[in-house]
């Protein structure tokens, strides 16, 4: 059950209820358990009669969706209500806030750029290179062949057989909301983040760790999604009380393949 954070840390509000430790990684089971299952066991069994990467984001979405059901499930029994000034407030999804006074404040928006142009510069020169250290010292984690969307959109082939597919363009972009919005940043920036009252200061270090390690449907990517989570998503949504960071950085990427999509669908890329 969550506890009220009390004892002297301003930085996080007291109203806010604090998971114990027990809660904490009930919780992220609750999320990293279901996805694992869908990625290894429900993906491939469904795979041997249609394609493997749309069929494992088809059942990856459902995992995602699940997420978004768990934090409103959660959120109601803490507050018997789902009303949005609630919602809003519990999943910091408020104007960011000054560190030094806690007062909101509009201008601190501006500090978005440079956490998604870091994200971006991350993603494109440094996450192949940490993906490709990962999985050398640890080969067996290694992305099974198949099974990367960027691998199958590279081939002529694939790229044609886009052309005028609504349907796949709808479920990738149903897969990126819930992804990058509804599902994962709602769940650890939004719910997750108020770690306080078992980690203080170091809050948003164990968010990222955990976020990180919740990837075990992808654990190729297990170190990078842990540089994601720490420094680029949970940093700076703790830093300023905003989940919106977390959301803004995470949802470049899933704009870029969105954009992508649209141009293979069009016929255009």
């Amino acid at each position: 059950m969550p506890t009220t954070f009390s004892h002297a840390y301003s930085n996080v509000p007291t109203e806010i209820p604090q998971y114990s430790l027990s809660t904490i990684l009930l919780v992220w089971a609750a999320a990293a358990i279901p996805m694992a299952i869908l990625g290894w066991i429900v993906g491939p069994a469904l795979t041997l009669r249609s394609d493997p990467v749309l069929v494992r984001l088809a059942v990856l979405t459902v995992g995602l969706v699940w997420q978004f059901v768990l934090v409103m499930l959660l959120l109601y029994r803490e507050t018997r209500t789902l009303q949005w000034p609630i919602l809003k407030a519990r999943l910091w999804l408020g104007t960011p806030r000054s560190p030094q006074t806690g007062v909101t404040s509009g201008r601190l928006w501006w500090w978005l750029i440079p956490c998604i142009t870091l994200t971006a510069i991350f993603d494109l020169r440094i996450k192949g290179f940490v993906d490709h250290a990962w999985v050398s010292v640890l080969p067996f984690l290694a992305e099974p062949p198949g099974w990367s969307l960027g691998a199958a959109l590279a081939t002529p082939e694939a790229r044609s057989q886009l052309v005028g597919a609504w349907g796949t363009g709808g479920l990738f972009l149903v897969n990126a909301l819930f992804n990058t919005i509804l599902g994962e940043e709602l769940l650890f920036r939004g719910l997750l983040l108020r770690m306080g009252g078992v980690f203080a200061r170091g809050d948003w270090v164990a968010n990222g760790l955990l976020f990180g390690l919740y990837h075990l449907h992808q654990p190729w990517g297990i170190f990078s999604s842990i540089t994601h989570g720490v420094l680029l998503f949970a940093l700076p949504s703790r830093y300023f009380r905003s989940a919106w960071f977390g959301i803004a950085a995470h949802s470049g990427q899933s704009i870029f393949f969105a954009v992508l999509m649209l141009g293979l669908i069009l016929g255009l890329a």
